[in-house]
């Protein structure tokens, strides 16, 4: 029997993309439920919603989620972890299987969160508090207009079970640098950290939940730069030199003074 033949028949590529969009579909929820779950609108259990326990337990249940999270993701988008995983997956799986397990690592930091309700802030006037929660709704359209800059479904695994399914080659990786991206280098970055920080009503959890995904994000990236260095080589790091990593000016140098002609 050919083995390689059979991987790629027609069922397995079926199996793929029903997989595929399962994972995607998982992914749909997690993402949607963390907007609610951050912003504490129509879900059943946000950041600050659930019985209260004393706060060191809850800070040492809260941390370990989020050191779980951010473990899970960095590693397995590591290369040589990407390498082992493909012993046991197909390749083009390999992106909806990582999408998958974030997803669930997601929802298992939603169901145990810990509240901590203690005021750090809260905005009393109107306006204020208008403008915060539409810098939040912001953060979260900035999020998802950068995952359609670089292909959505790309990233979230369901391209690559489509091409495979009507039996279509995976392309290589073009440097592109589309619209946001000539802003910051990771708009999508950004935008998460506008969402966890914008609001009206700072509690220690939501402040503890902030601190931690943020410190994440920063790990993350340098982390995925790294990799996008090797991956692209020169020009990106002329990318890296012109453009921000999360922040439009931070790359921006004072001119040089110009010296007085001495008399």
């Amino acid at each position: 029997m050919n083995l390689q033949k059979t991987a790629n028949g027609h069922p397995a590529r079926i199996a793929g993309l029903v997989f595929s969009t399962c994972c995607y579909l998982t992914f749909l929820f997690a993402f949607f439920y963390l907007i609610g779950f951050v912003g504490g609108v129509v879900v059943p259990k946000h950041i600050n919603s659930g019985p209260l326990i004393g706060w060191p337990l809850a800070v040492l249940i809260n941390c370990l989620l989020m050191l779980l999270f951010g473990a899970q993701h960095s590693v397995m988008a590591r290369k040589s972890f990407k390498r082992w995983l493909t012993t046991f997956v197909p390749p083009v799986a390999e992106r909806s299987t990582y999408v998958l397990l974030s997803s669930l690592v997601l929802v298992l930091m939603f169901w145990l969160w810990q509240p901590i309700t203690f005021t750090v802030w809260q905005v009393e006037a109107a306006w204020a508090r208008v403008l915060l929660t539409g810098l939040f709704w912001l953060g979260w359209v900035v999020v998802f207009v950068a995952t359609l800059l670089i292909s959505h479904f790309e990233l979230f695994g369901l391209k690559q079970a489509i091409d495979r399914w009507r039996g279509t080659a995976q392309p290589s990786p073009i440097f592109r640098t589309p619209s946001l991206y000539r802003i910051v280098r990771h708009p999508l970055y950004l935008g998460f950290l506008i969402a966890f920080w914008a609001t009206p009503h700072m509690t220690a959890g939501h402040l503890l939940f902030a601190v931690g995904l943020t410190t994440y994000i920063f790990v993350g990236a340098y982390f995925e730069e790294k990799d996008l260095e090797a991956l692209f080589g020169e020009q990106y790091r002329q990318y890296k030199q012109s453009v921000g990593m999360v922040l439009p000016w931070s790359n921006v140098r004072p001119a040089p003074r110009k010296k007085k002609p001495q008399s």
